[in-house]
């Protein structure tokens, strides 16, 4: 005996205990809480799917052969839904619809095509979120396999359709349909990430030494998890007259906000000095472009710039609230440069200056720059001590005594530091360094 179901009510199909001449004033319970292929609810509530079906009946109904589930596992409720024509499912379809089936007969209007899927296309674009179901006849096999190439989940044949059948291949397609979207979710964020990181190293700094006899090396690494960019930022060019200009710097924190700030700093940096700023002028510029570009009056960002002299035995050294770099000269411990005098971080004082201080270099030396996240870690695990710019000056005369030197110096200093910490450094970590001879 076939099971009826009224069109445009929550109702669904329970097998012996359904009654199609059951009247309309049946408790709300009876109308809306039986299942598709199980027997009478127990005491818990099951789990309950609700299925929208879109099926041009003329009788109005949607009609289940009736079904007695063996076995002792609960039955999942499915509630059902129908609707005759694409406009009244558009209405009726609800964030609590977890599954489609359409029937493929249904007449096409203004979803037409001439392969007889355009309902299935305008389905598909209607319910992007929503498991979908093909309905058709055993003898239609063809289209049934061309609608789940197009995005059904599954299709169902109305002659060989049951209770049982329809309650699992709905659950299976709802879940088969969580699975994609889960999948796609997962594809799209490894685009993004990888978008991101291509994006990220295009922002990172390409030195600019053509033609000079300087040696270059850095290392950066960003406090923030997953991430090539943090707030700190650093360069270094070479002008026209054989002037070699270098910097590095650190916005207030280290997210994606001031990783962004940093670069537009350190690019509008690269592009003043190729004007000819330099000094205190170059840094009141970099200050207005901070004001106009921060997102709040609280953030800052700290600054060290050093122009070296042509013939490389002279620089001028300006601070704005940064850490004082190292100076190296063989066989020597390392020193820190003069940091008396200083101007304030960027964007805190609006009418700030910064001096210019003139360094003796030499013959042959090295410059070492650095941001505060390689020396605001402990000085060993369980420590409040930091490690701080003595530390620092400690830490890299050793280095410089076993021989290490360039690439390998950085990198030593950097591990050293994080084991001193006991851990990774919480903060961006930028250094740099340039030598001569």
């Amino acid at each position: 005996m076939a099971v009826p179901v009224p069109r445009q009510r929550n109702s669904s199909v329970t097998g012996a205990e359904a009654d199609a001449s059951a009247p309309a004033a049946t408790s709300a319970a009876a109308a809306a809480e039986p299942t598709v292929g199980g027997a009478a609810a127990p005491a818990a509530e099951p789990a309950q799917l609700t299925l929208l079906v879109i099926e041009d009946d003329p009788t109005g109904t949607f009609t289940v052969p009736e079904l007695t589930e063996s076995g002792g596992g609960t039955a999942t409720r499915v509630r059902i839904r129908t609707a005759r024509n694409l406009t009244e499912a558009e209405r009726l379809l609800t964030d609590d619809v977890h599954c489609v089936l359409l029937d493929l007969a249904l007449p096409a209007g203004n979803a037409g095509a001439a392969d007889g899927l355009g309902p299935l296309r305008h389905v598909l674009r209607l319910a992007p979120r929503h498991a979908v179901l093909a309905l058709t006849t055993s003898g239609d096999t063809e289209r049934a396999a061309e609608a789940v190439k197009l995005g059904a989940q599954d299709h169902l044949f109305r002659d060989e359709l049951d209770g049982r059948l329809l309650s699992r291949t709905v659950r299976y397609a709802v879940e088969r349909k969580r699975a994609d979207t889960a999948q796609r979710k997962l594809a799209e964020s490894k685009l993004r990430a990888q978008e991101n990181a291509r994006l990220e190293r295009g922002l990172l700094p390409t030195p600019l030494l053509e033609g000079s006899e300087l040696r270059f090396a850095s290392r950066y690494r960003p406090g923030r998890s997953r991430a090539l960019l943090g707030g700190d930022f650093y360069d270094t060019v070479r002008t026209p007259d054989g002037t070699v200009h270098a910097m590095i710097g650190d916005v207030c924190g280290h997210g994606p906000d001031e990783a962004a700030l940093g670069v537009e700093l350190r690019i509008a940096w690269r592009a003043l000095t190729f004007a000819g700023l330099c000094g205190d002028e170059l840094l009141s510029t970099l200050q207005r472009v901070l004001e106009h570009e921060r997102e709040s009056d609280e953030i800052f960002a700290t600054l060290c710039t050093i122009d070296i002299a042509p013939d490389g035995r002279r620089a001028g050294l300006c601070l704005a609230g940064h850490p004082s770099p190292l100076f190296i000269r063989g066989g020597q411990a390392a020193q820190l440069l003069p940091h008396e005098g200083g101007g304030p971080a960027l964007g805190l004082l609006p009418r700030a200056r910064w001096p210019r201080h003139q360094i003796d270099l030499g013959g042959a030396w090295s410059l070492l720059l650095y941001t505060d996240g390689l020396i605001e870690g402990r000085t060993g695990p369980g420590e409040k001590q930091r490690l701080g710019q003595e530390g620092l000056q400690s830490m890299i005369t050793r280095l410089l005594a076993s021989g290490q030197e360039g690439e390998a110096l950085l990198e030593s200093a950097v591990v050293q530091a994080r084991e001193l910490n006991g851990g990774e450094l919480t903060d961006d970590v930028a250094v740099l360094l340039l030598s001569r001879g």
